[in-house]
């Protein structure tokens, strides 16, 4: 097991990442934290440990599940078994697990310990790191949360060999994103160079790929940790459109197709306004599908109206305008808003 980085975020706090080498070495840490702990399963991850612990809680998996009644489930337990402040709450699991435990704690006791131990890509390259919780509410994703960041996170990359090629591939959709976003080109060029390798799931590839991913990450969310300065913001390339479609879809595509699919709408709809460079917007949409991805779903016309209100529904809006983020070149993102004519243009090639 090995520290990864130290990373200062909201109000002093520090998120420790670590690289764990196995699920042993995974049990032998978390038994060595001395504190109460109430462990978060999903019916996905219960297996993932030896044994079900038997201070913990398992729920229902899938987003439809990040609600409420899930937050109450979880604080009743915390409730139950007595846990103080200095108590830990361990979510073990994908995204939805990490947000909703992370909040529960964030509210439980105006603010109790956290660990996070991710069991996707997606969370591990995304929802680990930078102290975003939140649950959903209507129809609106990520409407409700905090900003709490986990004392630590636990990256074992064993927990990966358990996806499904699809799970697993909706992770590549952030760290493709990440690649872009970055001021260099070195997770750019690892994607290109390492795609069959890294589809197989090598362990040391994927470790190395998550390292790289989590450095982008982490450059903006130190520079902005509480999303005020419009630079953290710009990690949510392709997110606006992709949320919108997963909502309008009843989440039935995952985030990781939804991020990449919306991508390639930013792409589009920056190089019909003239911030993207044709030639650039052309490369991005290709390294996207080389890893398996459908760039190529049109809105149709029967599918507009609630696409849009969707669209409106963004919780990063400014000024009662959703700003989107668009790429000049790797490295520089920017936020503006956009015509409704182009993005449905972007979306449909109408």
């Amino acid at each position: 097991m090995n520290k990864l980085f130290s990373v200062p975020l909201k109000g002093g706090n520090v998120t420790d990442v670590f690289n764990v080498d196995s699920i042993d070495e995974l049990c032998a840490y978390l038994e060595s934290v001395r504190a109460d702990k109430l462990y978060v399963f999903d019916t996905n991850t219960a297996q993932i440990l030896p044994s079900l612990p038997a201070r913990s809680i398992v729920l229902p998996s899938g987003e439809k599940e990040k609600r409420w009644a899930s937050i109450d489930r979880i604080l009743s337990r915390a409730l139950s078994l007595g846990m103080a402040r200095d108590s830990i709450f361990v979510a073990i699991g994908g995204g939805v697990i990490l947000d909703m435990t992370a909040f529960a704690a964030s509210v439980y006791m105006r603010g109790s310990r956290c660990i996070l131990v991710p069991t996707t890509l997606l969370s591990a390259v995304d929802a680990t790191l930078g102290g975003k919780t939140g649950i959903d509410y209507g129809d609106a994703k990520n409407i409700v949360g905090t900003f709490y960041p986990a004392e630590s996170v636990l990256i074992a990359p064993d927990t990966l060999s358990t996806l499904s090629d699809r799970e697993f591939r909706c992770g590549l959709g952030e760290v493709i994103k990440h690649a872009f976003l970055s001021e260099d080109r070195r997770l750019y060029q690892f994607l290109s160079d390492n795609k069959d390798r890294i589809l197989k799931r090598d362990k040391g590839v994927v470790s190395e790929m998550i390292k790289l991913s989590l450095e982008v990450k982490i450059h903006y969310i130190t520079l902005d940790p509480e999303e005020k300065k419009g630079i953290r913001s710009c990690l949510n390339l392709g997110h606006t459109f992709g949320h919108a479609l997963e909502a309008m879809k009843g989440y039935g595509i995952s985030h990781g197709e939804g991020v990449a699919w919306g991508m390639a709408r930013a792409f589009e709809a920056g190089a019909a306004i003239g911030i993207t460079p044709i030639s650039y917007r052309d490369e991005c949409i290709a390294l996207i599908k080389s890893y398996g991805f459908d760039t190529d779903y049109k809105i149709c016309a029967s599918e507009m109206s609630r696409f849009m209100d969707a669209i409106g529904k963004d919780k990063k809006k400014k000024g009662g305008a959703v700003r989107f983020v668009l790429m000049e070149e790797n490295g520089k993102p920017c936020l503006l808003p956009l015509e409704n004519d182009t993005v449905k243009y972007a979306v449909s090639n109408d």
